[in-house]
C-alpha cells in the first residue's frame, strides 16, 4: 500500500466539513431561549477553554446545544498547561489515542498531522509533542467555530433565587456578568483547589519556592541549585527542565523509598473500565482509587531518564522534608538523610480540593456532598485526600449535601476532581471524548426536563399536516356512488 504523502490543512477542513455533512451535524437548536431583563441567558457555560473545557463545548454542540460559551482568564492560544507550565517534552499518552475527536476521524490529532507531515513522519514519531498537541487544540477550536471569551478569569459565582447561576468574570473593559442555566467547571488538574504544598513551606520567604504548576523562568535557574521535591512526572519534568537550562545541581527528594513503577490505571485500561467505572458500588471504587493512590503514577522510562542522563542530578530515595531554614541567601533542606542547600526549592506535589483558596467557587463550599459525606471507608483504608472530593451524580453534576442546597446540582464538575466518581475519564486525552458525551447527554436531558411544559405544549399544539385529503381515493365512497347513481 503506498504511503500517503502529505497534503494540506485546506484538504482536511474540507474533509471534515463532508464528514460532518454526512453525519448531519451539528442538528439543529432545540433548547426554547431563556431571558432575563430581556437579556438572552446562556444555556450552558463552561469555565475554562483548555481539553476539558473545548471538547465539552464540541460535545454539546453535536446535541444541538449551540448556545453554549467557555471563558478561560488565559490568551487565546495559551489555554491550559501545553505551553505555558507544562516542562515535559512530549505527551505521555499514546499517540493513536483519538483523544477530543468525538468519534469523527478528520478530527484526530493524527488527521491534523498526517495531512500536513505525511503518514512516514507520523509512524516515525514516538509520541505527540507537547507544542503541537497545543497547536491541534487551537485548530480544533477554529475549524468547529467553539465560542470561547479569553481574558475573562472568572471572579465569582452565584446560585440565584430565580434558579439562574451568575458568574463575574474579568475583561479588557473591566467586570462582566453572564447568566446561564447550568455551569461546567472545566478548570483541569488543579479543578476546585490550589496546588498542595506542605506547612514547611511557610518557614522560608517566598521566592525560594516555586511550585511545579507555577510559570517559571527556567533560565534563570542557570548556574543555580534547584531542589524538586516530588517522584511523579510533574517532578521528572521540572528537573529536567532545570538541567536543560544550566543548573549547576539538581537534587530530587523522594520521600518514598523507590520511584513507583506500576501503572495501574494503564494496566486495566479498555472501554470496559471507561464505561463501566461509573456503575461500580462505592466500595469498590474506593478500593480502585485508593490502591492507585498508594501505589501512585509512575513517571515515563524517558521522563526519567532525560533527568539521569545529566551527571548534576542526584536522586535522594527515602527522603521527606522535615524542615526548611534561610541561611546565607539559600534555603536549607533537612531530610532524614541529612541537609542540603538550594537557591530553588520547586514542590511537585499535585493539587488539593480546597475551596478557601477558590473564591470562585466559595458558595459551594460546605454546600456540596463529598466522598466523606457519602462514604465511610473501612479502618486501615481511611484517605483524607479522596474523602475531600466531590461525590458527583452520573452526569457529573453536583450533589447536595442537604435539600435546601438542591441548586448546586446545576453546575458540573467535568475536571480532575470528578475521577473518584467517574474514573480516568477527566484525567487525560484517551477517553476525553467518552467523558464529554456524558456530560453533554446529561445537561441535555437535564434542560429538556426543565423545559419539558414548552416541549409538551409544543407537540400539543403541532398541526402542519403530512397530508392533504388529495393522495388516495376511498374505494367504499366510490362504490356507494356508483351504486346509488344506478
Amino acid at each position: 500500500m503506498p504511503v500517503s504523502q502529505p497534503r494540506s490543512l485546506q484538504h482536511l477542513e474540507q474533509r471534515l466539513k463532508q464528514d460532518l455533512l454526512w453525519l448531519n451535524l451539528p442538528p439543529k437548536s432545540w433548547v426554547p431561549p431563556c431571558f432575563v431583563d430581556c437579556e438572552r441567558v446562556l444555556d450552558v457555560a463552561i469555565i475554562g477553554a483548555g481539553l476539558c473545557g473545548l471538547v465539552a463545548l464540541a460535545a454539546l454542540k453535536k446535541l444541538g446545544i449551540d448556545n453554549a460559551r467557555a471563558f478561560d482568564r488565559a490568551p487565546a492560544g495559551l489555554e491550559g498547561p501545553w505551553i505555558t507550565y507544562a516542562r515535559m517534552e512530549t505527551l505521555r499518552t499514546r499517540k493513536e489515542a483519538a483523544g477530543p475527536a468525538l468519534g469523527i476521524s478528520s478530527l484526530t490529532f493524527r488527521a491534523w498531522f498526517e495531512m500536513q507531515f505525511g503518514t512516514e513522519a507520523y509512524d516515525r514519531m514516538n509520541l505527540i509533542p507537547r507544542t503541537q498537541w497545543m497547536e491541534y487544540l487551537v485548530w480544533y477550536r477554529r475549524v468547529l467555530d467553539l465560542p470561547v471569551t479569553n481574558d475573562a478569569g472568572v471572579h465569582a459565582m452565584h446560585l440565584r433565587d430565580d434558579g439562574m447561576v451568575e458568574l463575574h468574570y474579568g475583561s479588557p473593559g473591566g467586570l462582566k456578568k453572564v447568566l446561564a442555566r447550568r455551569v461546567v467547571i472545566a478548570t483541569g488538574l488543579d479543578g476546585l483547589g490550589a496546588p498542595s504544598l506542605p506547612d514547611v513551606v511557610s518557614r522560608v520567604p517566598g521566592h525560594y519556592v516555586a511550585h511545579g504548576a507555577d510559570m517559571i523562568d527556567v533560565t534563570a535557574l542557570a548556574g543555580k541549585r534547584v531542589a524538586v521535591v516530588g517522584a511523579g512526572a510533574s517532578a521528572m519534568d521540572n528537573a529536567a527542565a532545570a538541567l536543560e537550562a544550566g543548573a549547576a545541581r539538581v537534587d530530587i527528594f523522594i520521600r518514598r523509598k523507590d520511584i513507583p513503577r506500576i501503572d495501574k490505571f494503564t494496566g486495566v485500561g479498555s472501554q470496559g473500565m471507561t464505561q463501566g467505572y461509573l456503575g461500580l458500588p462505592d466500595a469498590d471504587k474506593w478500593v480502585l482509587m485508593l490502591e492507585g493512590e498508594r501505589t501512585q503514577i509512575p513517571p515515563p522510562r524517558h521522563s526519567v531518564l532525560r533527568v539521569s542522563r545529566h551527571e548534576n542530578a542526584f536522586f535522594h530515595l527515602g527522603s521527606p522534608i522535615r524542615d526548611l531554614r534561610e541561611k546565607a541567601g539559600a534555603v536549607i533542606i533537612a531530610t532524614p538523610k541529612g541537609e542540603y542547600a538550594a537557591d530553588k526549592v520547586i514542590f511537585a506535589t499535585g493539587f488539593a480540593v480546597d475551596f478557601a483558596r477558590r473564591p470562585e467557587f466559595a458558595e459551594l463550599a460546605g454546600r456540596i456532598r463529598l466522598w466523606g459525606d457519602a462514604y465511610t471507608a473501612p479502618p486501615g483504608m481511611e484517605h483524607q485526600g479522596l474523602a475531600s472530593m466531590p461525590y458527583l451524580g452520573p452526569n457529573f453534576e453536583f450533589l447536595p449535601k442537604s435539600e435546601a442546597d438542591g441548586q448546586v446540582s446545576r453546575l458540573y464538575c467535568f475536571a480532575y476532581p470528578a475521577v473518584p466518581s467517574h474514573g480516568k475519564i477527566t484525567s487525560g486525552i484517551p477517553s476525553i471524548s467518552d467523558g464529554a458525551a456524558r456530560l453533554a447527554q446529561g445537561l441535555a436531558r437535564s434542560i429538556f426536563v426543565e423545559d419539558r411544559q414548552t416541549h409538551i405544549d409544543k407537540f400539543l399544539a403541532f398541526d402542519t399536516p403530512e397530508l392533504f385529503g388529495d393522495e388516495w381515493e376511498d374505494a367504499d365512497m366510490i362504490e356507494e356512488i356508483y351504486n346509488v347513481s344506478t
